[in-house]
């Protein structure tokens, strides 16, 4: 019997490659049809790195070195952008890190400027994000690559290809490595990028320009809401206590089960301080707390149910989730482990602390790194995603941490996170501006959407169509 009769008896995906084809992969999964199909679409591609100046690693010295220039100065206001915050056009902003000006002024080869493409070499890779007007003069580590196209190409388009699939899928059929996917400097130099004439490369940018525009939006309405909280609870002014010593008794310590010294810092106690005349109460005491599930990177399965990780999630919600379960397995665990229409997730591994509130129920299984919260009593879930995603909060995590940035929130310490309850209306008042956000925040995806199609149909037909379909 010929290898192509169990082929098509057994309904097997199938491909063959002369040796001839070969590059350097001899793994099967390169090889798929699907890979295939797409190589041909892009021969008339051109490779990345033919349409960029400055393509190599912009080290700025050893990981000793780095390490300890990250640590220089205390005036941390400069973005520090890592793998986490690129792709899907535009800089995650609400987990970004920060360095101070004296090491951004040592880490000069990392700087970010206008029109600037960065891409994830470690870790979530995929995707492309675009630096804009306001992003510019940022710093990020090594696990970004930082790409400058040539005069004369758009970067917008190219960002936009990158972020299509013909851009995602030559992304993962290059990655290696299972647990941390990653990307050499050749591998992403050889992406090829297929050009259209400059007329939908214009009509791209324009749409990129205004998604950018109504993300900004949307992150200042959030802001707003957020403010509006802070001035509530009397911390809209707030100025960190310049103290640096607090004198403690015994039995405090002896309370919280805590006698390091971060823990008693005076800006915790100036921070109670300014909040103390308002309602609050432990989130224990208004939710009740389900947790999520780890499943082992084994019962990944590509063609299966989507398994939510922090990765995958922001306060705008759950979003793009790279991983998946076998159905299966997600049968079995559905109905305890499921996302719920009426929840508020809080991640409390990884990026802690962010908190988004649900209005319908997600198809998918929720990691062990979240919380699922239930309100127990009559509080508006928006707001309370608002409240545990605010400075407050944040603080009273970073003191639960001991001041370091911890990696892990255990359960039982999530619950001590103490909530303003501000009056019914003032809570509606904040939800309607999160409301409107992410309104803002689902014109702004439409709108990425649009560019990307009108990318992919320009790779499998032509111009013409792409751009009646911006247009249409």
């Amino acid at each position: 019997m010929s290898w192509q009769t169990i082929v098509k008896d057994n309904n097997l995906d199938a491909s063959v490659t002369f040796f001839s084809e070969l590059v350097e992969r001899l793994d099967a999964e390169y090889y798929k049809p699907e890979y295939l199909n797409i190589d041909k679409l892009l021969a008339k591609g051109l490779p990345l790195g033919d349409i960029s100046k400055t393509f190599d690693l912009q080290s700025n010295g050893s990981f000793k070195q780095i390490f300890t220039i990250l640590n220089d100065g205390n005036d941390k206001n400069i973005p520090y952008i890592r793998s986490g915050n690129v792709g899907n056009f535009f800089i995650k902003k609400n987990d970004l890190s920060f360095i101070s000006s004296e090491a951004h002024n040592k880490l000069k080869k990392t700087h970010t400027k206008l029109g600037d493409i960065l891409m994830a070499r470690k870790g979530k890779i995929g995707g492309a994000t675009i630096i804009t007007k306001d992003d510019g003069n940022y710093n990020s580590n090594d696990n970004v690559t930082n790409i400058k196209i040539i005069e004369g190409i758009n970067p917008f388009y190219v960002t936009t290809f990158l972020n299509c699939k013909y851009g995602l899928n030559q992304v993962f059929r290059q990655a290696t490595g299972n647990v941390q996917p990653w990307l050499s400097m050749k591998q992403v130099r050889g992406l090829k990028i297929v050009l259209p004439n400059e007329l939908l490369q214009l009509k791209i940018e324009e749409i990129i320009k205004k998604a950018n525009l109504a993300n900004k939006k949307s992150e200042q309405e959030y802001k707003s809401a957020e403010l509006i909280f802070l001035k509530e609870i009397g911390l809209d002014k707030h100025i960190a206590s310049k103290l640096s010593v607090s004198v403690r008794n015994l039995s405090e310590c002896l309370r919280d089960d805590r006698f390091d010294a971060e823990y008693w810092q005076p800006e915790y106690d100036a921070m109670e301080k300014a909040v103390s005349k308002v309602i609050q109460k432990e989130l224990g005491e208004i939710v009740s707390v389900l947790k999520g599930v780890e499943v082992g990177s084994e019962a990944y399965d590509p063609e299966g149910k989507p398994f939510i990780r922090v990765s995958d999630f922001s306060i705008y919600g759950i979003e793009d989730v790279e991983k998946k379960i076998s159905p299966e397995l997600y049968e079995e665990l559905k109905d305890k482990y499921t996302p719920k229409k009426g929840d508020v997730l809080f991640t409390k591994d990884g990026t802690i602390g962010l908190s988004y509130a649900l209005h319908e129920e997600k198809v998918g299984i929720l990691s062990g790194a979240f919380l699922r919260l239930k309100p127990t009593i009559k509080i508006n879930t928006d707001y309370l995603a608002l409240v545990l995603n605010s400075l407050y909060c944040k603080t009273q995590i970073e003191r639960m941490s001991g001041g370091a940035i911890i990696a892990h929130l255990k359960p039982d310490s999530a619950k001590k996170i103490k909530i303003p309850l501000l009056s019914d209306a003032k809570q509606a008042e904040i939800a309607e501006k999160v409301s409107t956000a992410f309104r803002m925040r689902k014109e702004v995806k439409e709108l990425l959407e649009k560019a990307k199609r009108a990318v992919e149909i320009f790779v499998e037909r032509d111009e013409k169509e792409a751009l009646s379909y911006l247009i249409s």
